[in-house]
This record gives structure tokens, C-alpha cells and sequence, in this order.
């Protein structure tokens, strides 16, 4: 499997994961389900569109270099290090889902320069928008709407994201 591929999954998984934690109140049950079967919907299309696809050769220069563990591991401590000051702040619980989105979309920009590729800066940028609308949402009345706008937006759009690569690859 080409590693774009496996980068495609990688994010359709998470994105899934976003979207499935995150929906629940204060949509109401029937957009909950909605938005976890589109969810589901999505990632079994990113699988059937991936491995229907037969093998061609890598054109993106990438992969699983040092760039890349250095980016990972900036991740992990950008995540850690922000719950830490999130926590020092005394911000609601849902501030971490916005974090989290701004980390993971932050990550996707990175990648841009390890990978030479511009595509997944999009995502990337909105991802990392739809954390910071998050984070300034936590302290306020709209709080309660956090994990929708940084959760399951951000899970749609890895999804989105990960169908279209996975379609013109």
C-alpha cells in the first residue's frame, strides 16, 4: 500500500473518531445520528474508493522520514503542553477538543513543508480555524457547542478531505 494511502486512512480514522465521540448534545438525537452516519457513510467510502486502487507508483516525495517524526513529535507535545496550560486557565472540558483540532490541523501545515505537497494544507487550515473558533467559543455561553464547531466539522473535513485524496490518487 503506497504511503499516501495509508496517510488517507489515517486521517478518515481519525476523522471518524472525531465525528463519533463528539456528536451528541446539543444537537438533538436525530442530527446526532445523522452526523455519525455520515461519518461511518464517509469512511467506508475513503475504504472502498482506497483499496479498489490498484498500486502506482509513489509521486509525492514523503513517507516516514525524519521530518516526520520530528513533526509527530511536536504534536504530541503541543497536545500535552496545551492541556497542561488549558487546565492552568481553568478552561472548560471542552476547550480540549478545540485544542486538539488546532494541534491536528497545525500538524497537516507542517506536513506541507516535510512532504512538498500543498494539498493537505487545506484541511489543515481548517482544521486549525475551526480549534481556534473552539477555543474562543470555551468562554462563552456557546460552550456547550465546542465539540459540534471543533469535533465533528473538523471530522467531517478530515473525512471530505481523506475522499478526495483517496479519489485522485
Amino acid at each position: 500500500m503506497r504511503q499516501q494511502a495509508i496517510g488517507t486512512l489515517i486521517g478518515a480514522t481519525g476523522g471518524t473518531a472525531f465525528v463519533l465521540v463528539n456528536a451528541g448534545a446539543p444537537l438533538s438525537d436525530t442530527l446526532t445520528t445523522v452526523a455519525r452516519v455520515l461519518g461511518v457513510a464517509l469512511l467506508v467510502a475513503v475504504l472502498a474508493v482506497t483499496f479498489r486502487q490498484r498500486e502506482k507508483p509513489a509521486t509525492a516525495s514523503g513517507g516516514f522520514t525524519k521530518g516526520y517524526w520530528f513533526v509527530v513529535l511536536a504534536e504530541v507535545v503541543a497536545l500535552f503542553g496545551g492541556f497542561q496550560v488549558l487546565r492552568a486557565l481553568d478552561a472548560p472540558p471542552q476547550a480540549n477538543v478545540a485544542w486538539v483540532a488546532v494541534v491536528v490541523g497545525l500538524h497537516f501545515v507542517a506536513f506541507v513543508l516535510v512532504w512538498r505537497t500543498w494539498t493537505i494544507a487545506v484541511p489543515g487550515v481548517i482544521l486549525a480555524v475551526l480549534g481556534g473558533i473552539g477555543l474562543a467559543m470555551a468562554w462563552t455561553s456557546a460552550v456547550a457547542w465546542v465539540p459540534v464547531v471543533s469535533g465533528v466539522l473538523s471530522g467531517l473535513t478530515l473525512l471530505l478531505s481523506s475522499l478526495v485524496f483517496s479519489s485522485l490518487a
